[in-house]
């Protein structure tokens, strides 16, 4: 057979060039991945202050790691029993016993002072420009400003994921599980004091890029801040495992210039204005459904799943329950204060009078359920 006829039969394998190509592309390639694996890039004074402690440390244990053993090994080499070296006997050293316990003391001062000094500064929440409240719940985050020009404006921040992605029936996105409807937003260069409490569980506010991660513990108010040294959007997590949803439970800080931020404030405070609903106004049965939809979405989806099945024992069932389709009174009732030493949180804080009867109207009256709507008037009369 001809060469060429063979040629175009089967096709010339790759040449050792082409391979090493392949091969030296696949080294650095895994090389740059095993370069990222290190803290986030830091956005504020605060973090890179801990990156740099954090790089230090890591030398000097290097450098005593190295030390220590190649002394360690070079000894047991160097005097081995083939060169014909004997044990040493004896019963004690005091040069020896007094140079392994200054020798650690002075590595202990001097990996504590500058750690020390940290700490300090991480705790000094004097003079800030803004002061933030977070409040940790399963398993979202509430935020209220309570002073500066945000004075006033409180929302809470839920994931939304979708939960397609969550479930595997959709490719994820870029910021998977690191994405929420309302964003923290603070203005650049303005220190910010975050106070941190929870109102079930202990819960822990955690942004990497300023260096700042709080436990937020319930009954407790804990502080801490940062000073965001650029803008731009900056993810966190819940960093205490809190229940079946921790990981589901993400930070977004967005942070801003000065003028923009005051713009969101004014554009924020008229929304809230323009949101607030009268609970006296009554609402056709298809509005309450659909808006409740959305609220069963960001709030009750994760237990009681999209089916309204549940996840028994744990996660009661809706559809076809005695709550959903018994007493509008209990219902109310159950959702507003919830149900003590069970997973079922109370919502009375967290949601609207409107939001609240929408939902329940929507557990009453989805999947083979069918009992009626509920008003926000009649929420509003069941608060206590």
């Amino acid at each position: 057979m001809p060469i060429s006829s063979a040629t175009a039969r089967f096709p010339r394998a790759p040449s050792i060039a082409a391979g090493a190509a392949v091969f030296l592309g696949l080294t650095f390639s895994g090389l740059a991945l095993a370069l990222e694996w290190n803290l986030q890039p830091a956005a504020s004074g605060l973090a890179a202050e801990i990156h740099d402690l954090h790089e230090y440390v890591m030398i000097l244990c290097t450098a005593i790691f190295v030390g220590v053993f190649g002394f360690m090994f070079w000894s047991v080499y160097a005097h081995r029993k083939s060169k014909g070296h004997q044990a040493e006997q004896f019963h004690e050293n005091t040069t020896v016993e007094m140079l392994w316990t200054v020798i650690p003391a002075i590595i202990l001062v001097i990996i504590a002072w500058p750690a020390t000094r940290l700490v300090v500064a991480q705790k000094d929440t004097a003079a800030a420009d803004l002061t933030i409240k977070v409040t940790g719940i399963q398993w979202k985050w509430a935020y209220d400003y309570i002073d500066g020009e945000g004075e006033g404006i409180s929302f809470i921040s839920t994931l939304t994921t979708p939960r397609e992605q969550i479930e595997g029936r959709q490719a994820k996105g870029e910021h998977y599980l690191l994405e929420v409807d309302n964003e923290l937003v603070v203005p650049v260069n303005r220190k910010i004091r975050i106070i941190a409490t929870a109102a079930d569980v202990i819960h822990a506010w955690w942004v990497p890029a300023f260096g700042v991660k709080q436990d937020a513990i319930p009954g407790f108010l804990r502080d801490t801040w940062f000073r965001a040294a650029k803008t731009g959007v900056f993810r966190g997590q819940c960093a205490e495992l809190c229940g079946k949803e921790h990981g589901f439970m993400p930070v977004v800080v967005r942070v801003v210039s000065q003028e923009d931020y005051s713009k969101w404030v004014g554009d924020k405070k008229q929304a809230l204005v323009g949101q607030a609903d009268d609970p006296g106004k009554k609402l056709s049965l298809e509005d309450l459904k659909a808006r409740g939809e959305k609220v069963y979405a960001a709030n009750c989806v994760a237990c009681h799943q999209a089916s309204g099945k549940g996840m028994p024992p744990v996660f009661p069932p809706l559809d076809g329950s005695k709550i959903a389709t018994g007493a509008k009174a209990r219902h109310i009732d159950m959702v507003l204060n919830g149900k003590p030493n069970t997973a079922m949180v109370a919502f009375g804080k967290q949601l609207a009078d409107t939001e609240i009867a929408a939902v329940i109207t929507y557990e009453r009256n989805s999947w083979g359920n069918r009992a009626g709507e509920v008003q926000p008037g009649e929420v509003r009369a069941r608060r206590k």
